[in-house]
């Protein structure tokens, strides 16, 4: 599914969007936008280059960091898994149906990653990192999850949503509600309208 062509000129500054920046557990029952998926999507890794550089900095342009969508309501898209291609702007669905209770039993049942609409889980195949920078390369990845996931924190405020970073699950379990094979989960962000 072809995404939406994301603003690249938000309604708030930068500044505005670090001063509101908080961690959000709870959400209303309104339904994300395809318009909001892919402009969150494009936050953490879109192209944001004719020369293909993203969003978020990556160690060599090596670009470890895999995006998944856990969509439960979102207008236009059914419920299931996706993978976005940064490169065409697309989403890939690679799971049917509503995942997000059991990516919420992953979580250690937090929540949040049950109510929210949807949530973004960003893995990493290290390996692609590793492979030039040897052990090194580790950390490159996890700075560069740090990098995106704040990206999308940012975002979501701009657009009038929330979320949280959320690092306590149990990887295996993710693995098999996501569908990964090379992919090392690194962290899920639940997102949506805030309750409050």
């Amino acid at each position: 599914m072809k995404l939406p062509e994301p603003i690249r000129d938000g309604k708030i500054s930068v500044e505005k969007a670090m001063l509101e920046r908080r961690s959000v557990r709870e959400f209303l029952e309104t339904p994300l936008t395809l318009t909001e998926v892919s402009q969150l999507l494009w936050a953490a890794q879109g192209v944001s280059s004719p020369l293909g550089y993203r969003t978020a900095p990556s160690a060599g342009a090596l670009y470890p960091l895999e995006v998944f969508l856990v969509s439960g309501k979102v207008e236009g898209l059914p419920a299931g898994v996706y993978r976005y291609r940064a490169e065409s702007r697309e989403l890939v669905k690679i799971a049917d149906g509503d995942r997000r209770s059991g990516l919420c039993a992953a979580a250690l049942e937090q929540g949040a990653v049950r109510r929210a609409p949807a949530s973004l889980v960003l893995a990493a195949v290290f390996e692609r990192t590793i492979r030039k920078y040897g052990e090194r390369g580790i950390r490159y990845v996890h700075m560069e999850s740090g990098n995106a996931s704040q990206n999308v924190s940012l975002e979501a405020v701009s657009l009038g949503l929330g979320t949280v970073i959320i690092g306590a699950f149990r990887d295996g379990e993710v693995k098999k509600v996501l569908g990964l094979n090379l992919e090392e989960p690194l962290l899920i962000m639940p997102v949506g309208k805030p309750a409050r």
